[in-house]
């Protein structure tokens, strides 16, 4: 019994030029580019450590698109891919757990009352 992933493993020249994956690829492309600069103009709003981690977090997702593009278009191999991609996703972990603590908690003016 082959799995579905064991399927497409193998015929992937079959897919690699896949209208709908190269769509989907393009769709993503299109999206994380609009959440990087979106990013950019809060980081440079804020000028603080958290956004620019965000920032950085948002290009690693850039850059994983652009790998996807690559390798469906016959430009990154296979294994390059996995290598660059994985790679990413704990670097995008690692920036975005940072932001969070770099974040710290949220500070009440002494002259505000606590909420109920």
């Amino acid at each position: 019994m082959i799995s579905t992933a064991g399927t497409i493993a193998t015929n992937w020249p079959a897919v690699r030029y896949s209208p709908l994956l190269l769509g989907l690829l393009a769709f993503a492309a299109l999206g994380t580019t609009v959440l990087f600069w979106l990013g950019t103009v809060a980081y440079r709003r804020r000028r603080s450590t958290p956004y620019l981690l965000v920032v950085l977090a948002l290009s690693a997702l850039v850059v994983r698109t652009i790998v996807g593009l690559g390798t469906v278009l016959g430009v990154v191999p296979m294994g390059v891919h996995h290598l660059v991609e994985h790679g990413l996703d704990v670097l995008i972990a690692v920036v975005l757990l940072a932001a969070v603590y770099q974040g710290g908690s949220v500070r009440r003016p002494r002259d505000e009352p606590d909420s109920p």
